[in-house]
């Protein structure tokens, strides 16, 4: 599993500033602590993960969902 956290910046793009590769059987608790060090209480905020094998497939989803969603509400 892969973790990308990041934000939207003011113009509204995903910017995704760290990641990090898990187990699938990681516990829950410490990726929720990651993800609140990272992410926090940013209303920008972003965290997701990826059940994929490299960082670069998990970018390459996460911008595919979020050009989806944008598609989606024009």
């Amino acid at each position: 599993m892969i973790l990308l956290m990041g934000r939207f910046d003011s113009g509204g793009n995903l910017v995704i500033e760290s990641s990090g590769q898990f187990l699938d059987a990681h516990p829950q608790a410490e990726i929720d602590a990651l993800v609140a060090e990272k992410v926090g209480g940013d209303p920008n905020g972003w965290a997701y993960s990826y059940l994929v094998e490299s960082h670069s497939r998990a970018v390459d989803e996460a911008y595919q969902e979020v050009f989806r969603d944008v598609d989606d509400e024009n």
